[in-house]
């Protein structure tokens, strides 16, 4: 996974110094010198463009003031476009990319719903087109740890699986810097689908059905709003099957207080269970039927989570989301080269069009339950 390849050049649509996501995909992309970001066009305000090339030692001539004159101007330079502008223009920027046939990293949400990527197909064609969208959190080597030990059998047969992501932002926005961190304007307007499902829900449909292998078939919903914006979701509950009989559950809020990002998954088997915690990132908790109680971390009998590239520092030294981010940015390089030299890769971490397709369809199917107050087929 280490082996030594060319550093990757990058340029970033989206993703400047206000952005909640821009310095994260920044810090991952250079931490293992798998990319280098050498251009973008970071902001519409043109004062805080021109303060991120700065920030990141952009030259000047390469930090542009319009995204698409970016694209003419680099692609002829640049292994791979970012998509890191708000989810709503999403859908623009990938369009144009495709048409150009450009490789592309997007951040997720991928676009707003089943609508918009019936409108990208067209202009996509995987044999042609590079494409990874970004879903961090199986960059986790617990998380990672934590499928091995499914697909080995070692909890049994899977029988249910709980994933939920309480946050607190609406209630209690964050203090950064001794500034409150309001949320986006974009981030309180639902469209096809619930801009939470966008922001928290496509985070725990990848980690079910990395973990499990599957999709869900079939959801019971509840959408909420505890919030002083109306008329906006701002609470989701779900219930989920699988095909194979799994029966699970997902949570997912922005008013649920005392949680700045309460992640937290929890599998059980018929001969033992697990849970991680996004918080103690490092661990995991295994229950089994004969009693037996441990904790697992990078340290302990892992089977997965003990190679080099998880252990830039040795176990008791945690690691963290921009951690994981690098993982998955270290995958992404690795699939990137592949298909650069038209070599077959299935890599098992990058996910492209498909998989965010089948998120959009869960969360559009959790919306009809909402309405016809029943299970419906994803």
């Amino acid at each position: 996974m280490l082996q030594t390849h060319p550093t990757f050049k990058l340029a970033f649509i989206g993703g400047g110094n206000t952005s909640a996501v821009g310095y994260v995909h920044f810090c991952a992309a250079h931490m293992d010198h798998k990319f280098q970001v050498v251009a973008g066009a970071f902001c519409r305000n043109q004062e805080n463009n021109q303060a991120t090339g700065i920030h990141w030692g952009i030259p000047a001539e390469r930090v542009y003031a319009d995204w698409k004159e970016m694209v003419e101007a680099e692609k002829g330079h640049i292994d791979a476009f970012v998509v890191l502008t708000p989810t709503p223009h999403h859908l623009e920027v990938l369009q144009y990319l495709f048409e150009k046939k450009l490789p592309v990293i997007c951040e997720k949400a991928m676009v707003c719903g089943p609508r918009e990527i019936a409108t990208l197909r067209p202009y996509y064609d995987p044999k042609k087109q590079f494409l990874a969208v970004t879903f961090n959190y199986s960059g986790y080597a617990m998380v990672r740890e934590l499928k091995h030990l499914i697909n080995s059998g070692k909890l049994g047969t899977i029988q249910k699986i709980h994933l939920e992501m309480p946050q607190e932002g609406f209630r209690r926005p964050p203090d950064i810097a001794g500034k409150t961190s309001q949320p986006q304007a974009w981030r309180l307007r639902d469209a096809e689908v619930p801009t939470i499902c966008l922001d928290l829900g496509v985070h725990l449909h990848h980690l079910s059905s990395f973990l499990l292998g599957e999709e869900p078939t079939h959801t019971l919903a509840e959408f909420s709003n505890h919030s002083q914006y109306a008329n906006l979701v701002d609470d989701v509950q779900m219930l989920v099957k699988y095909a194979s009989g799994v029966k699970g559950s997902m949570w997912m809020s922005k008013t649920a207080i005392g949680h700045r990002n309460g992640l937290q998954i929890r599998v059980y088997g018929d001969t033992g269970s697990a849970k991680w915690l996004q918080l103690n990132p490092d661990e995991l908790e295994l229950n089994f039927n004969d009693g037996r109680r441990e904790i697992l971390d990078r340290a302990g009998q892992c089977d997965y989570a003990h190679q080099f590239r998880y252990n830039r520092m040795k176990p008791g030294h945690p690691t963290g989301f921009v951690e994981a981010f690098a993982n998955l940015y270290s995958d992404i390089a690795e699939d990137l080269q592949c298909f650069k030299l038209g070599q077959e890769n299935n890599q098992p971490y990058v996910f492209g069009l498909e998989h965010a397709a089948d998120g959009l369809k869960l969360f559009a199917a959790a919306k009809r339950s909402t309405q016809t107050l029943g299970w419906e087929s994803v």
